[in-house]
């Protein structure tokens, strides 16, 4: 398994993580939405700048290396993660979304579309 780095005690909440990515990401790319799984990103132990305090960043990459999306998990109980879609919103014409972003902290989740404007 690709998140070995990362303590059981936060395999749960990544899990839960990737499911409301992936649930963010189908009702923008309907049967188009990539796999977003736990265990296909590879995750590091990382200092966030902010607190100094341990965290790990897992990062989804393609076959070519390039990356497609991350989470982090932060010591201090808040998290963030995204994960690239671009395509063309399915009610806005006039809008791309970007990509799909997951944040929260203790257990609230939130999660949104990143928009661009169709040029």
């Amino acid at each position: 398994m690709a998140h070995s780095v990362l303590p059981d005690e936060l395999v749960e909440l990544g899990v839960k993580l990737c499911l409301v990515l992936s649930e963010e990401a189908r009702l923008y790319a309907g049967n188009k939405a990539p796999s977003i799984r736990l265990e296909d990103a590879a995750f590091t132990r990382v200092i966030d700048r902010a607190s100094d305090l341990p965290g790990y960043e897992g990062v989804w990459r393609d076959a070519r290396a390039q990356k497609h999306g991350s989470l982090v998990i932060n010591s201090d109980g808040s998290y963030y993660g995204e994960f690239d879609l671009l395509v063309l919103h399915p009610r806005r014409p006039r809008w791309f979304v970007e990509a799909v972003t997951v944040w929260g902290r203790d257990g609230v989740v939130k999660a949104e579309p990143r928009l661009l404007a169709a040029v």
